[in-house]
């Protein structure tokens, strides 16, 4: 068997191997050269976004200063009117000063008032507790004789009294109201004729006269009026409500007057009651009197 003289034999190959550069430096060599390649692809890469950010962040930064010196501006326009605000101020700041001081010196004036209308109040009360005592004291001893009075009326309760009439005659027992009225009916001393008397030119028959009211007078408790009796006409004048009003009828001048006694005068009104004896004197009205209405006597 025949060997071609272009065929390199095996001892040829592996002498030639030796010999030459080895494989695994050539794959590393163009490892290496792909890594420096792969490496300056991602370097500018990383290049082009470092200057991309870096121009962004310019811009922004542009922005920024511009934003700053606006906001410096605004600063300096604020600061421009603080001061002069301040300024303003503090004439402001003094006037309430003065406010301040002028309402602390009231505020003391007022306290030392405060404290002197106390003491005063003090005093006072002081002093209208001790009249207050002394007062307590006078109204005890008053109320005493309060009591003592009363005690007193209370025993002459029920008694009747006696007064001077207008003719300068002792009256007979004297009634100032219904109640006595009727008690002095109940000693039947005398007849005893009741009577509301108005205000009118026709006269009033009460009992065995008549009778005619011309004028009141409520305030001082006085009247005036006309009496008609054995055709006589009498004129009792400014008469005062409780006083004993005297007149004489035929047959009465040796025993006792005709006696009129006002419990009450009002406006155009008098009421009362007439008292005459017992026995003879009663003499009768004239008839030619139109009486407005009669009282009836009344027995014992």
């Amino acid at each position: 068997m025949s060997i071609s003289p272009n065929i390199p034999t095996p001892q040829e190959s592996y002498n030639y191997e030796s010999t030459g550069t080895p494989r695994w430096v050539t794959i590393l060599l163009i490892l290496m050269m792909a890594g420096i390649v792969v490496l300056g692809i991602a370097g500018y890469s990383a290049q082009t976004r470092i200057s991309q950010d870096l121009a962004r962040q310019q811009e922004q930064n542009k922005i920024l200063t511009a934003q700053l010196d606006q906001a410096n501006t605004r600063i300096a326009d604020i600061k421009s009117k603080v001061e002069i605000t301040t300024q303003r101020m503090g004439l402001t700041q003094s006037e309430l000063a003065q406010a301040k001081s002028r309402a602390e010196a009231i505020r003391k004036e007022q306290q030392t008032s405060d404290q002197k209308l106390t003491e005063e109040i003090t005093q006072v009360q002081k002093e209208s507790n001790e009249k207050i005592g002394a007062v307590a004291t006078e109204v005890g001893g008053a109320k005493k004789d309060i009591e003592a009075t009363k005690t007193d009326l209370e025993a002459t309760k029920g008694k009747l009294d006696r007064s001077l009439g207008d003719m300068n005659v002792m009256s007979g027992l004297i009634a100032h109201n219904k109640d006595d009225l009727d008690e002095l009916r109940r000693r039947g001393d005398r007849n005893y004729y009741e009577f509301t008397l108005q205000r009118s030119k026709n006269a009033q028959r009460v009992g065995p006269v008549q009778m005619s009211l011309n004028r009141t007078d409520p305030k001082k408790a006085k009247y005036t009026l006309t009496v008609v009796a054995d055709d006589k006409t009498i004129e009792k004048k400014d008469k005062t409500s409780g006083e004993p009003v005297q007149f004489y009828v035929k047959g009465s001048a040796r025993m006792a007057p005709y006696e009129i006694v006002v419990f009450d005068v009002g406006k155009n009104q008098i009421t009362g009651y007439l008292a005459t004896p017992k026995d003879g004197g009663g003499a009768a009205a004239p008839a030619a009197a139109t009486p407005a209405s009669a009282a009836t006597p009344t027995k014992p």
